[in-house]
């Protein structure tokens, strides 16, 4: 009995070994440095519209995510932290672009003896302590996000030619093991010129052409063989900037390419900021703290499928465009002033139809087909939905077509404040206005705004105010989409409260209506920065709309 119950044991240990062996994936073989290339700013659409000749060929020969998710907010600092510790910014305590490390107000969940969160730079530093690492970056409040004192190279320089140049330097001299270098030019081209413009996608080539040089210092350092790289961005963007939850502000693109890596492979697994260090830490094999989130991108690499448990849910096609399509912070179709609308539609989907309705509902297999160029000669709320031979189908697009016939009656009171460092909305009956006008609809018209603030201070509020038409009685739902704060009031109730300085937010609130003519205020501020407002509302009978010109008045 003793015996046979050794054998047990001997084979159970044997089979326990064998388990353990068969369920070690290991890591990537032959990987001996690791290059990050963060484009600050740089969208999908960024990515995939401007001149990218260098990342083409680092895509084609090498593996992509085009749907790597950012964390909240949308900014800066709690992003490329995320990147950069493995973790969210629940876990690392970098909540805004404030951030710093003696003035913050959530405590890491675990901190060294200088109260950081461990980054992939000090888990490098611990694990090999002979480690060459270096980071060169542009932005210079990246170098606050980590230990410095665990980088071996750590420099921050002004322009994009000047740290990609340092960054090439640096590359050639030392053949580090791990090295990040971050490009601050095409945020800067979307905060001054607008997302998705020409200047913004010759930002991206520009990047594009810098991230060829560094590629040519590798090679000719003579590591190209041995080297993974990986070009990540923090967020998108909308308008004229970010820090909101829109897909444009929240969904980012992610490159390998190098030693290891798949060709021209598209990774199918779900992607976040935070995965990346802990790809960069399955790449050099090095341990990555417990308190980290993130999970190493495998399936990028030569021998890694896929995991096993890969939930994807319902394939989505591409959501059909409708004409005039969207164009900074200006939503699809446009207010149109004594004149009716001429609607388009289009898809980049092959063998699909695409199904429309003209009220507002969701597209259903009992809507109208697109067939060929309309017209609308009342305001009207544009749906439209591709959907497959095999029953696949997009998400809907929405158009918002306001047409209005302007007369002595129509419009709002707006008027222009002057501010000061405003990180919420002010009492604007104890200021006085600088200017005032009328206007047709709750928007924000940029060149009027930027010749009256100075070039050194675009803190200034607006205030609109007129009177709504409601014709059935009922609760009716009112919403601000704005950056920075609003407040929406009707008959001098307040109803949505969406103040604060941020990036573009919505807020809703609900009040029940009679029909008639009702009071209705705008109270809207500009922090810094970029600048947006809209307005919307649904209730009996009407889906959610931009508030139409045509239901808006100056008098009772």
């Amino acid at each position: 009995m003793k015996v046979l119950f050794s054998n047990i044991l001997i084979l159970l240990a044997i089979s326990c070994v064998s388990f353990t062996f068969t369920h070690d994936e290991g890591s990537p073989e032959g990987i001996k440095h690791v290059i990050i290339i963060g484009i600050d700013g740089m969208s999908v659409s960024g990515l995939q519209k401007a001149k990218t000749p260098v990342m083409d060929r680092m895509i084609s020969q090498g593996s992509m995510v085009l749907k790597v998710r950012t964390v909240l907010p949308s900014v800066s600092s709690p992003n490329w932290a995320s990147i950069l510790l493995g973790a969210g910014p629940e876990q690392h305590g970098v909540t805004n672009n404030d951030w710093k490390i003696d003035d913050h107000l959530l405590e890491p969940v675990v901190f060294d003896s200088n109260n950081r969160f461990p980054s992939i730079f000090s888990i490098i530093r611990e694990q090999i302590p002979n480690a060459e690492t270096g980071s060169v970056y542009e932005w210079e409040g990246f170098g606050r996000l980590y230990q410095q004192s665990a980088v071996s190279y750590d420099h921050h320089f002004s322009t994009p030619d000047s740290t990609a140049t340092e960054f090439q330097d640096y590359i050639l001299k030392k053949k580090p093991l791990f090295a990040f270098m971050h490009l601050d030019l095409v945020d800067g081209a979307g905060h001054e010129s607008g997302h998705g413009t020409e200047a913004y996608f010759k930002a991206i080539s520009k990047a594009d052409s810098l991230i060829g040089n560094v590629l040519n210092s590798i090679k000719e350092a003579g590591i190209d063989s041995n080297t993974l790289v990986i070009i990540t961005s923090d967020h998108g963007g909308i308008g004229y900037g970010h820090g909101g939850n829109t897909p444009e502000e929240t969904v980012v693109p992610l490159v390998f390419y190098g030693k290891g890596v798949k060709k021209g492979y598209t990774i199918k697994q779900q992607v976040y900021q935070y995965d990346v260090a802990a790809t960069v830490a399955f790449a050099l094999k090095v341990v990555p703290p417990y308190a980290w989130i993130g999970r190493p991108v495998k399936a990028a690499f030569e021998g890694y499928e896929e995991p096993a448990n890969l939930w994807q849910g319902t394939l989505r096609l591409t959501a059909p465009v409708i004409y005039p399509e969207r164009e900074l912070y200006r939503l699809p179709g446009g207010l149109y002033v004594n004149k009716s609308a001429e609607v388009r539609m289009s898809s980049t989907e092959q063998h699909v139809s695409i199904y429309y309705t003209l009220d507002g509902t969701e597209p259903g297999a009992n809507s109208a087909i697109y067939k060929e160029p309309f017209m609308v000669k009342q305001t009207t709320v544009v749906k439209a939905k591709a959907v497959g031979q095999d029953g696949h189908e997009s998400q809907s697009s929405t158009a918002y077509f306001r047409i209005v016939k302007p007369n002595e009656t129509t419009g709002l009171n707006t008027k222009f404040f002057s501010g000061d460092h405003w990180e919420e909305l002010p009492s604007f009956n104890q200021l006085k206005s600088q200017k005032q006008w009328r206007s047709l609809e709750f928007s924000i018209c940029r060149q009027q705004l930027l010749d009256l603030i100075p070039a050194d201070n675009s803190c200034f509020g607006l205030v609109y105010e007129g009177y709504l038409q409601i014709d059935k009685a009922g609760k009716y739902s009112f919403y601000t989409q704005s950056d920075d704060g609003s407040k929406l009031y009707i008959d001098g109730e307040q109803v949505v409260d969406n103040d604060g300085d941020h990036g573009v937010i919505e807020s809703m609130g609900s009040i029940t209506l009679k029909p008639g003519k009702h009071a209705i205020k705008v109270a809207y501020f500009n922090a810094d920065g970029g600048f947006w407002l809209e307005t919307f509302y649904k209730g009996p009978g009407l889906t959610k709309q931009i508030i139409p010109a045509n239901k808006l008045f100056l008098k009772q």
